[in-house]
């Protein structure tokens, strides 16, 4: 089980991603985005997980360079938009994200969509990234079981992590299953359901027996999962919060419960319905 904020998870490849980390998903306005990254990473908060997508990847290079932290300190995260995928493309759009980040490497790549058309030559781009050394470690998000399996016929190497949305109301426990059994780690975007959870009853019983906020609860049912979060906060006291979940421990009857509140309700898109 995690024991600490400062905890790392290793993946198969052997490389090391810390359990908690800072999503900047709509973090659109850049001087927020850089001040809030910035403060994450005073804080403690090692991981950073971006995207070209999300269109703030310089605002997380602006903030790493005047935290002074070490690079290698860090472990950094973006994405392969769903236009941006195919083989040439993919090389071009790694090369765009590494210049707004500013930086000569990135920890972990992500295909951010299964695309149907373009996925598996996506993947090989990576594969040479990954090969080349300019990539820590490679993997992707949003990918059923079905895109997986067809990833395995044609790759080379295997993806290290699947992010994909993950909360009470969409446990998505076949799909853990599966990834655990071929030593893919789960990392989990949207892990508070966009703050849908947080007026649950049973939620906030158990904020109030555990005297934690709701938030609190939820995330630590993630990482008695073994799952990595990456919860978004643009204010201080919740970017504070969300580090502070190590002090208590849900009890395996708290843990089945919350499991019991799955709806297989999506809040973003479905994968296998997304308009390309």
């Amino acid at each position: 089980m995690v024991k600490s904020f400062h905890d790392k998870k290793t993946l198969h490849n052997g490389v090391q991603i810390p359990y908690v980390g800072l999503g900047v998903y709509k973090m659109e306005d850049k001087r927020e985005a850089m001040q809030s990254v910035l403060y994450a990473l005073q804080s403690g908060y090692r991981l950073i997980d971006t995207a070209s997508f999300y269109q703030n990847e310089d605002s997380v290079g602006e903030a790493i360079k005047q935290s002074s932290i070490p690079r290698e300190e860090l472990f950094i995260t973006t994405k392969v938009w769903n236009d941006e995928q195919g083989y040439d493309s993919t090389l071009k759009a790694f090369e765009r994200s590494l210049k707004q980040l500013n930086m000569d490497y990135i920890d972990l790549y992500l295909i951010h969509w299964p695309r149907p058309d373009t996925y598996l030559e996506t993947w090989k781009a990576l594969e040479r990234l990954y090969d080349e050394g300019v990539v820590k470690a490679i993997g992707v998000s949003n990918f059923k079981e079905h895109h997986l399996e067809t990833l395995f016929a044609h790759a080379n190497e295997k993806p290290v992590i699947n992010q994909v949305e993950l909360h009470p109301y969409l446990t998505q426990k076949p799909l853990i299953r599966f990834c655990t059994e071929h030593e893919i780690a789960i990392e989990a975007w949207s892990p508070i359901a966009r703050g849908r959870l947080l007026n649950h009853e049973l939620i906030t019983q158990l904020a109030e027996k555990y005297e934690k906020s709701p938030a609190q609860i939820i995330l630590r049912w993630h990482l008695q999962n073994d799952v990595i979060i990456i919860p978004k906060s643009v204010h201080e006291s919740r970017i504070e919060e969300n580090k502070d979940l190590f002090a208590f421990t849900l009890t395996s009857e708290d843990m089945k419960q919350i499991d019991q509140l799955n709806e297989d309700h999506r809040f973003g898109k479905d994968p296998d319905h997304f308009d390309w």
